[in-house]
């Protein structure tokens, strides 16, 4: 099993990244689990959102908890390729211990809308690199990637608005978001909802961003469910805000 991220020196030097035979009876123990919680009425469901796994994450997250946080089987389930082997990776690793380059090479690993999610959010925002990962990710080609470093953007702008410019990302998404892929262009429009949100002053201009681009203007919301389309997002958390 070759261990997931390309090597630093310091990598190379405490042995990290080394190829690892992929053979500990935790690792299958915990394969078979998860085979035996299948239910293919969940695989079908899953598949309409462009997900591949049968496991009812309620009890995906119970095999994560008796497993308590191990980094090391961590790494050994991500390199599976398994998808749910990999969500209960993201939920047993210590987010703080992976590298920058590691993190790097399992956003481009990542196949699956659910694992891409669990990564950025439960793993990347806890890591001493996510800022750098950000400026990384932002300009990349691969559409998953691109959107990753939106997500990033947006979580600056909620937890640390010191390292981005609130303008500039509007100017950004007023000129990229209406022609982006979906992935990034959902993130994206996550940014520019999270902008008028927090950032009073730059409301009006980001929900009349929102108004002109008309991005996810049709979008499907069940009731009582708040819209993805950016000025319905941005005036229902601003009217929650001051109740």
């Amino acid at each position: 099993m070759y261990i997931i991220g390309q090597l630093s020196k310091s990598d190379q030097n405490t042995g990290a990244g080394k190829f690892k035979p992929m053979t500990s009876k935790l690792v299958e123990s915990t394969l078979a689990s998860l085979k035996e919680l299948e239910d293919p009425k969940i695989l079908t469901v899953n598949e309409r959102h462009g997900d591949d796994h049968a496991v009812n994450l309620t009890k995906l997250r119970a095999v994560a908890k008796d497993l308590k946080k191990n980094q090391p089987l961590a790494r050994e389930l991500w390199a599976t390729n398994d998808t749910v082997a990999r969500l209960v990776a993201l939920l047993i690793c210590r987010p703080k211990e992976f590298s920058q380059a590691e993190l790097d090479s399992m956003i481009r690993e990542a196949r699956t809308p659910k694992v891409l999610d669990w990564l950025i959010n439960y793993v990347v925002k806890k890591n001493p690199h996510w800022n750098d990962l950000r400026m990384l990710w932002l300009e990349d080609a691969a559409e998953n990637v691109a959107a990753a470093g939106w997500s990033l953007n947006t979580h600056a702008v909620i937890t640390n608005p010191d390292v981005v410019d609130d303008s500039a990302l509007l100017n950004a998404i007023e000129a990229s978001m209406k022609n982006a892929l979906p992935r990034a262009q959902w993130s994206m429009n996550e940014c520019l909802a999270q902008i008028g949100i927090h950032r009073p002053k730059l409301r009006e201009r980001a929900i009349e961003i929102g108004e002109r681009l008309e991005v996810l203007k049709d979008y499907p919301t069940p009731p009582n469910c708040t819209s993805p389309y950016a000025p319905i997002w941005i005036a229902e958390m601003v009217r929650r805000q001051n109740k």
